[in-house]
């Protein structure tokens, strides 16, 4: 009798208790999903623009790597060669650099990796110099491996560059969780980190990589990424980033919505500052300012300057100050990436250094290739 009392006390109050802990498990969820961000209004994305200075930087890859796997691996990561390479761009006024990370190098050594990433910034951070990383990149080899790189391929351009993720993982989707982790995980590690000015969340995701891997890309290789893209914004804006988020238009033609291929709306509506790619000359980055513009958010140029088809600081720096858009070129010192050659040196032998280089601004001892090029910065931005 008194067990059958006591379990007719005691109900109650069970119930009650596992009526709040459903209650408040309830609030946290509705909490959490209320808490993550959404894609940033024009509003919000020109109020911290408001707040920024004209950035002007570099594609940065310190010349003794040949990847991004060389760069970050422990063995072969360079602090004397990026501490110098830094100091060199914040000499001619330089204040942003776009830097690739590598999903292969947070599987193998996750917490070297966050702290290669921090001991990198902690170099940028002294010389005033802001960090756009790049999560995932479509171009080149599709095939990466860890460990020891390949040497150079002779005087051809990015021999050595390579995708992330690569093929693999693409053709494999008992893979994309480990991507939805690494996102996470890296954005969330540096999620408030003022050092940080944007993540660049996948570069140029419908790159087929022409003649350079295109005899063993995947005929699909588009319809795979474009979902992935999208999860790749929702995964990162998921852990609440302080920073916006991108992800560049770069062939195409963008001057109406009606004329976008479907992964470049996808790249334009879901970023939260707008950026694109443009190595042409001065008339036609001056167009595709102009098409940009109708979104009414910041931009940002996240790859230009190819000397031979008349992109070059002289002609579109001016064109983009009067804009306050961000410029950043590809190749800083002639390295192990070989880029003072140029795309056609896949397909096109060359012997020696080329008539006028493609990409690159110095030297490997550090002097300007062009004295007057870099003068010409220093002057544009007030160095």
């Amino acid at each position: 009798m008194l067990r059958k009392y006591f379990i007719l006390l005691i109900l109650p109050a069970i119930c009650l208790i596992a009526a709040c802990g459903n209650s408040n498990n309830q609030e946290e969820s509705a909490q959490a999903e209320a808490n993550v961000r959404t894609i940033w209004t024009a509003e919000k994305a020109n109020e911290w623009y408001a707040n920024q200075p004209w950035f002007v930087g570099a594609n940065f890859l310190p010349s003794t790597a040949i990847n991004q796997l060389e760069m970050w691996q422990e063995e072969t990561f360079d602090t004397t060669t990026i501490d110098r390479e830094l100091a060199l761009a914040a000499s001619i006024g330089m204040n942003v650099m776009r830097v690739y990370l590598h999903d292969l190098i947070w599987q193998h050594d996750e917490q070297g990796f966050y702290d290669r990433i921090n001991k990198f910034l902690e170099i940028a951070d002294k010389h005033g110099i802001k960090i756009i990383f790049t999560i995932f990149d479509s171009c080149w080899d599709p095939f990466p491996k860890p460990g020891k790189q390949r040497e150079p391929k002779p005087f051809v351009h990015n021999s050595g560059w390579v995708q992330s993720p690569g093929q693999n993982v693409l053709k494999d989707s008992t893979q994309y969780p480990m991507m939805e982790k690494y996102v996470k995980a890296i954005v969330k590690q540096f999620a408030n980190d003022e050092r940080i000015l944007m993540w660049d969340v996948w570069n140029e995701p419908d790159n087929m990589t022409g003649p350079s891997y295109e005899k063993v890309e995947i005929p699909n290789k588009v319809e795979l990424v474009l979902p992935l893209l999208k999860k790749t914004f929702e995964w990162a804006r998921s852990v609440n980033p302080s920073q916006p988020l991108t992800s560049g238009v770069w062939a195409g033609n963008w001057e109406s919505d009606s004329t976008l291929k479907p992964i470049e709306r996808l790249q334009l509506e879901e970023s939260d500052v707008i950026s694109f790619h443009c190595y042409d000359d001065s008339i036609t980055l001056a167009k595709k300012i102009q098409q940009l513009q109708r979104y009414n958010k910041p931009l940002f140029c996240t790859e230009y300057m190819a000397r031979p088809n008349k992109s070059t600081f002289q002609s579109s720096l001016p064109v983009a100050k009067a804009n306050k858009v961000a410029m950043v070129n590809w190749g800083f010192v002639d390295g192990k990436s070989q880029t003072i050659y140029p795309w056609d040196s896949w397909t096109k032998t060359y012997t020696s250094e080329p008539p006028l280089w493609f990409h690159d601004i110095f030297r490997k001892d550090g002097t300007p290739y062009m004295q007057e090029e870099v003068d010409f910065i220093k002057e544009i931005t007030g160095k």
